[in-house]
């Protein structure tokens, strides 16, 4: 449970966006969203292997 202390004279705007901001710290939508639907464990390997190829192409285009 999350808790955010309000202080006195603060504004309610403020004080929802760092509660949005804790909230998606936690990663308890995306934990929510991936427990909706099974992925297989060799799926989920070739994505990260995927995730991994294509980040290392991004690092090796930006240093060119």
């Amino acid at each position: 449970m999350l808790i955010i202390p309000i202080k006195d004279g603060e504004n309610i705007d403020r004080a929802l966006k760092r509660f949005k901001r804790k909230f998606d710290k936690t990663g308890a939508m995306r934990q929510l969203r991936a427990r909706k639907q099974f992925i297989k464990p060799s799926v989920q390997n070739r994505q990260k292997i995927q995730k991994a190829q294509y980040i290392q192409h991004l690092r090796d285009s930006e240093s060119i």
